[in-house]
């Protein structure tokens, strides 16, 4: 609860601002996970402070122009991370590999919850994603813990049930329409097809990012949440569902 309910009011007041307060946090949380993602594979020595201007570059291009521009400062990102790899005189070519793929699995992940959040009711709809994924997230590790039988995926994440993962992804389509019967423009079917896309995203989100840390030999990727673990271990899910919400509010406007 010490943990749950200042993310949630923190959560809650950034949507609601939306705009240039919403794009700043996002920035702020995408530099402390890619940081965290930095830390666990510190001896290939990833080019960081392109890693950090390419976070902060493709959120920007979000918030100030469209997908365009944020592919456009993507591609920029290759030869600028170059630069600073020279400029350094340490990483080579795993670092600028690792830099390239944290902007492009953390940052561009940020870039489309700020492209949501400035669609039409695209607070409201990142509402309805939010809640879907963590209302899942539980239904999962409860599901697990009373029904779970059959190991998931055991070589990356020995905890995690098929039980668990079918319970999870029926409670996120519930929340996810739950949560879009208080918005009176939101339709009963557009809602569960946002919620089925949550539903099959947010595992696979929670999927990826245990591999990344069982491949770096670590439990957590850090400590900002406490026995919760970091940044990117609250974070993982959303990090594909903002972009699957994005993708099918924008098919349905």
């Amino acid at each position: 609860m010490l943990v749950a309910i200042p993310a949630v009011a923190f959560a809650a007041t950034i949507i609601a601002l939306g705009g240039v307060w919403f794009a700043l946090a996002a920035i702020v949380l995408g530099i402390l996970c890619l940081g965290e993602l930095f830390d666990l594979y510190a001896d290939i020595e990833p080019v960081r402070l392109a890693g950090f201007l390419g976070i902060a570059a493709v959120i920007v291009a979000a918030y100030a122009g469209d997908g365009f521009h944020v592919l456009l400062v993507a591609m920029a990102l290759f030869p600028v991370v170059f630069v600073v790899t020279l400029a350094q005189q340490r990483a080579g070519t795993l670092g600028m590999a690792l830099t390239i793929f944290g902007v492009a699995w953390i940052g561009l992940s940020f870039a489309h919850g700020v492209l949501l959040r400035e669609l039409p009711h695209g607070g409201g709809i990142l509402v309805d994603v939010l809640v879907g994924t963590f209302v899942g997230d539980s239904g999962a590790y409860l599901g697990g813990r009373w029904f779970g039988q059959r190991k998931l995926a055991p070589s990356v994440s020995p905890n995690k049930t098929v039980e668990g993962l079918a319970i999870g992804m029926f409670t996120a389509v519930l929340a996810t329409w739950l949560a879009g019967t208080y918005q009176d423009w939101l339709s009963g079917t557009d809602a569960i097809l946002i919620g089925i896309g949550v539903a099959i995203a947010a595992p696979l989100g929670d999927l990826f990012e245990s591999y990344v840390k069982r491949d770096a030999g670590t439990k957590d990727t850090g400590r900002l949440f406490g026995a919760h673990g970091g940044a990117l271990d609250r974070l993982d899910a959303v990090m594909f569902t903002v972009v699957v919400g994005y993708y099918i509010w924008l098919a349905l406007l």
